[in-house]
């Protein structure tokens, strides 16, 4: 069947103002911010997404419908929850932000520069996997920052929306997002992992980031996995001097001292039976390593870095590519 003529009886991108399509856009890209921050508090502690409803993070109670107005909610009660005063991380606002901000920015680049008589149905299912993608790195980035984890649910969840979008894309086809994803993963997997476990006897880096090239290049081919390393390593590694000037020092994340500290009493307690594995177990995760002194040994957590890499490519893919070339 012509899929143009499927989407006849459908309203057209052009009988929409801009600024109404920006609005809506906006307004759940706040909303969906707000669970972002569920997604954040919870999927790292294994509990789960959907109920119970949103809770006080301090006292557990529920939170009234009127509390939970995005931003506004927060900056209404002064950074402080209703129920017990506790103060509320600035994080949460912060993330209710960027989801309306990044939804604005879908809108501004992927949806109105496609030609005016698209289908609204088909600009609305493109912003959708677009926006689930780019929150759901959001909320990745988020953890990877108090966990040192990206899990697989936003990482490959988000490289499966990518193969999603292909027939809503009909320059891009189902090779090259093929293509674009084994380059990604073997992009990180054969030097960090592979070749650094030949060097040194244990992994460089997780598999977690290999997963975020990988889904770049599901998504816009293997220049967007290249372009979301090479970017995330250069603005990395700025971040890393300037911190290390700054404080003389890169802490890790007080989650990832914890668990470790976790595993070196559970290695402590272990019978010789249980020992063999949990040295197994601990020899295959670098985040369970005591980090090395020194700026070139210090830990800092690189999925934030290849988020912002992949993010800039999404929206930014054409103007960056031109810039580079000239």
């Amino acid at each position: 069947m012509d899929v143009g003529l499927a989407y006849h009886s459908f309203p057209v991108l052009s009988d929409f103002p801009p600024a109404f399509l920006t609005t809506v856009a906006v307004c759940l890209g706040l909303a969906m911010g707000s669970f972002a921050n569920v997604v954040i508090y919870r999927l790292p502690r294994g509990q789960s997404l959907s109920r119970p409803g949103s809770t006080c993070p301090s006292c557990g109670a529920p939170i009234r419908f009127y509390d939970n107005v995005p931003v506004l909610s927060w900056l209404l009660l002064g950074g402080r929850s209703r129920c017990c005063k506790t103060k509320i991380n600035a994080r949460y606002p912060l993330v209710e932000l960027l989801g309306g901000l990044l939804a604005s920015a879908i809108v501004e680049t992927q949806v109105l520069t496609l030609p005016p008589d698209t289908p609204l149905p088909k600009a609305a299912a493109l912003f959708a996997l677009l926006f689930l993608t780019g929150l759901g790195l959001v909320a990745a980035a988020f953890i990877d920052l108090e966990y040192m984890l990206l899990p697989d649910r936003l990482t490959l969840g988000g490289a499966l929306l990518g193969l999603a979008s292909v027939p809503l894309r009909p320059e891009y086809t189902l090779f090259d997002a093929a293509l674009g994803a084994g380059f990604g993963f073997l992009l990180v997997w054969l030097p960090f992992d592979v070749g650094y476990r030949l060097l040194r006897g244990l992994p460089g880096m997780g598999l977690g980031d290999a997963k975020v090239t990988l889904l770049a290049g599901t998504w816009f081919g293997y220049p967007a996995a290249l372009f979301t390393l090479m970017a995330g390593a250069v603005q990395g590694t700025v971040f890393a001097l300037v911190l290390f000037i700054v404080k003389g020092r890169i802490d890790e994340p007080a989650a990832v001292v914890a668990e470790r500290e976790e595993a070196e009493r559970a290695l402590a307690e272990a019978t010789p039976e249980q020992r063999s594995a949990l040295e197994a177990q601990i020899a295959e995760d670098p985040v369970l390593a005591a980090p090395e002194p020194g700026l070139g040994k210090a830990r800092l957590a690189f999925g934030p870095f290849l988020v912002l890499g992949f993010l800039e490519y999404m929206l930014l893919g054409p103007a960056i590519i031109d810039w580079l070339l000239v």
